[in-house]
């Protein structure tokens, strides 16, 4: 493998030269820059990442950790969330967790050895203080760890209040929510505290439905949804994520009640899986791109020593479609 003495040597400079190319530094000649560029081809040399990190003090690297990559609004996080990095002059170096906190704490450790500038959290496992202690930029999206860290989210009270307003406007007299694990103390909790309180303020029955800790085990979810419908035959309307209204309509369809005229159902984020099933979904719209975007600037402005707001509580809106 050819090493930047050889392309010096090829190109019939110093070393010096070479590495003031390679980072666009100091005045060069265009005959030179062109002689270092031919030697470069010709030997067919890539410079070291590793090598001009250390010289700069900078990877140009952003980590980012996500719980699931295969879930389509974390999915859908991680391509806005790379387009606007790249924008920014940055590389995304993706780490899925699992919600394994081992899984997670080895990420963060991998990122660490790569000299990442900074890293966007969207997974939760450890403890505060082992976010707290990474020495470089951090920023959480669509979680909250700690007020000393700056986070972006969607309004999840004001989601869970639109959509079980929505409910019960059309007409839903017994409520489910089918929502992940209260234990984990996630951001999405607050979507059942705001659908309790309404539909308790508005006297009407409502029943929750949680998943097992891997709330991300897609397995699980139609036997809770048929236990749901079985347990309660009643039920009319149906709150849950995009992913999870899926299988609550492939559940009414197998049972015989129609959607929207037996069971109404409103789903959450506005993934693309939204406007695919059938019917179209009603779903609380989670300004997805918006929420990448500011995460990207939160932590490239740490990077850059500046100044960033610590909580961004971004508004959502109520997308109605066919299954409502």
């Amino acid at each position: 493998m050819p090493t930047i003495k050889d392309v010096a040597l090829k190109a019939g400079v110093t070393v010096t030269t070479v590495s003031r190319v390679l980072n666009n530094k100091g005045y060069l000649s265009t005959a030179t820059r062109e002689k270092v560029a031919a030697a470069m081809k010709e030997l067919d040399y890539v410079p070291s990442e590793v090598a001009r990190s250390l010289l700069r003090q900078r990877s140009s690297l952003i980590g980012l950790i996500l719980p699931a990559v295969n879930h389509p609004f974390f999915g859908e996080l991680a391509l806005h969330i790379e387009r606007c990095a790249y924008e920014a002059g940055y590389k995304t170096l993706l780490c899925n967790s699992q919600l394994d906190s081992t899984k997670e704490r080895e990420y963060i450790d991998m990122l660490k050895r790569h000299k990442v500038d900074g890293i966007i959290m969207g997974s939760h496992t450890l403890d505060v203080h082992e976010y707290l202690h990474l020495s470089m930029p951090l920023v959480t999206i669509d979680r909250k760890i700690d007020g000393r860290i700056p986070s972006v989210t969607s309004d999840n009270r004001q989601g869970g209040l639109l959509a079980t307003r929505h409910l019960i406007a059309q007409g839903c007299r017994k409520l489910a929510m089918f929502g992940g694990n209260l234990q984990l103390e996630l951001l999405p909790n607050q979507r059942y505290t705001s659908f309790c309180e309404e539909a308790a303020s508005l006297g009407v029955d409502h029943v929750l439905v949680e998943t097992n800790l891997d709330v991300f085990d897609f397995s699980q979810y139609t036997a809770l949804v048929d236990k749901l419908f079985a347990e309660h035959p009643d039920v009319d309307g149906v709150f849950t994520s995009d992913v999870k209204a899926a299988y609550v309509i492939q559940a009414c369809r197998r049972l015989g009640k129609a959607v929207p005229g037996d069971v109404k159902v409103v789903g959450y984020d506005d993934s693309q899986v939204a406007s695919l099933l059938v019917p179209r979904l009603t779903t609380v719209r989670q300004p997805m791109e918006m929420m990448s975007r500011i995460a990207v600037e939160t932590v490239v402005g740490q990077i850059r020593g500046e100044a960033v707001t610590m909580e961004t509580v971004l508004p959502v809106e109520l997308v109605v479609r066919e299954s409502s």
